[in-house]
């Protein structure tokens, strides 16, 4: 829990990355998002080298890389990895370009649950989608009643969580607010 009077440092560290844009393990080029795990690892999504990186807690050199890296693409090395595996699962979209239940358009941002359903945000089809483990089709959740401001819509969603009660909040880019979707 989080304070209401708490204070952060003023200066921020750098703890990957950082050393220009590039493809070496000290390097990240447009970072996207990230994660942190309990034990403090960052998983980053360096987006223009098509790759997972993780940086363990304290190192602050080199990160690993855990996913893709081989250009971009939807080969099955490109995608979802179990640990030890070579190849991975396709687990969202993967039929093209478009904005039928089994493809994305411009996906943004993903969560995944407790039970493995993944989340996405298809920006560009102003949507949230959700395919549950094992799914060949995704469920819109949010939006996908074309652009817009209303109740309703979204316009370029990016950001996206879903807490442990099933409650959607999706960063709506266009019109500068957060919205809700409670489960149901």
């Amino acid at each position: 829990n989080i304070p209401a009077n708490a204070t952060w440092a003023q200066d921020g560290v750098t703890i990957a990355g950082g050393h220009g844009n590039g493809d070496a393990t000290n390097q990240l080029y447009r970072p996207f998002g990230l994660f942190v795990d309990d034990d403090q690892t960052v998983v980053i999504a360096d987006n223009d080298n098509h790759r997972i990186m993780q940086w363990k807690n304290g190192d602050t050199t080199n990160g690993q890389v855990v996913a893709g890296g081989k250009d971009h693409g939807n080969g099955l090395h490109q995608l979802r990895y179990q640990l030890g595996d070579k190849n991975g699962t396709l687990v969202a979209g993967g039929n093209g370009n478009g904005n039928g239940l089994n493809q994305l358009n411009v996906p943004r941002y993903l969560f995944v649950d407790r039970q493995q359903n993944v989340y996405v945000s298809d920006n560009e089809n102003h949507r949230v989608m959700k395919w549950n483990k094992g799914a060949k089709e995704g469920i819109v959740v949010a939006g996908g009643q074309g652009e817009g401001n209303a109740l309703t819509q979204l316009s370029f969603p990016t950001g996206i969580f879903v807490d442990t009660l099933g409650t959607l909040y999706v960063a709506d880019f266009w019109y500068n607010r957060v919205m809700r979707w409670t489960q149901g």
